[in-house]
């Protein structure tokens, strides 16, 4: 009896089974690599990060202190527009005004440029014309002053689609109305400490408190982690911790709220927490054994949006 030939622990190398394997491991490798931070260096990112990832309806005037271009226009830059086109300019009885969305489908990659792309566009463009992307976009630092912060204004509809004073169009009233009760309310909290940007959500039976955070994401789970273990990963009663997502580039804890009571009744809870995580983070060392086991938990719940 022939001997049974012994294969390879591989592909051959140059076949194209090697060229699929190595593709996929890359595919991987890419899926578990942090994503982009494209709002790094901005004092607004934690902010930009929330109207972009889960905000449904807000917006945001940028006047000529915040644009570094120099402009008189106007600018609006807003949570998503009809059609997630990236940007419009329209006229107001101040003059043409750009809109600008930061909610549409771009890669990752190139999220910061897209955005600072539009927002050059919408300074210059006549009223009522379709964004043209240019060849070599800038970067949006260079086009947001990095001290910008966000005066966000949350919305309960879409009426902000159309310039104040202006009728809406008929055949835009049911697509209005279908949009505003996808909207879940939402609120900007602040915290004692003014780190980060903590959302109430109100998502039906349950609200969330989202705290996108700006410390890079392993100190923010190992401050996650030491609090857990201590029994201080809550807001208190009628709170849960459920987890935590990864978004461009940083962690979101996420806690479940008992939505019966007001968002601005969990001031108190919100800052006994900030105080416990701004120690928690300050902590120095390895985690204990407990502590570790408290963040492999964390890290089994966590998802990433991209």
């Amino acid at each position: 009896m022939a001997k049974k030939s012994k294969r390879g622990s591989g592909p051959r190398p140059g076949s194209n089974r090697a060229e699929r394997v190595a593709a996929r491991k890359e595919r991987q490798r890419a899926a578990m690599a942090p994503p982009p931070r494209p709002f790094a260096g901005l004092a607004a990112e934690c902010d930009l990060v929330a109207m972009r990832a889960f905000v449904a309806s807000a917006t945001v005037e940028l006047g000529s202190e915040a644009l570094t271009q120099g402009t008189d226009r106007s600018v609006l830059l807003a949570s998503i527009l009809p059609g997630a086109v990236r940007a419009i300019v329209r006229n107001t009885d101040d003059g043409p005004q750009g809109v600008v969305a930061l909610q549409t489908e771009v890669d990752p990659d190139d999220v910061d440029r897209e955005i600072a792309d539009a927002l050059v566009w919408s300074t210059q463009a006549a009223p009522d014309t379709d964004f043209v992307p240019s060849d070599e976009p800038p970067a949006l630092t260079d086009v947001l002053a990095p001290q910008t912060q966000l005066d966000i204004v949350v919305h309960d509809d879409f009426g902000w689609w159309f310039p104040p004073g202006t009728d809406v169009p008929a055949e835009f009233a049911d697509m209005l109305e279908q949009a505003k009760d996808s909207i879940m309310p939402s609120a900007r909290l602040s915290a004692k400490s003014g780190i980060g940007a903590p959302w109430w959500v109100d998502a039906g039976e349950r609200a969330h408190l989202r705290w996108v955070r700006p410390e890079p994401e392993d100190e923010v789970m190992n401050a996650l982690a030491r609090l857990h273990a201590a029994g201080r990963l809550t807001l208190g009663e009628g709170s849960r911790f459920a987890g935590s997502f990864r978004t461009h580039g940083l962690l979101v804890p996420v806690f479940d709220l008992d939505n019966e009571l007001h968002h601005e009744e969990w001031a108190p809870a919100l800052d006994q927490f900030d105080e416990w995580l701004t120690e928690a983070l300050a902590v120095e060392g390895d985690l204990t054994t407990a502590e570790v086991r408290s963040r492999d938990g964390i890290r089994g719940r966590q998802v990433t949006l991209r």
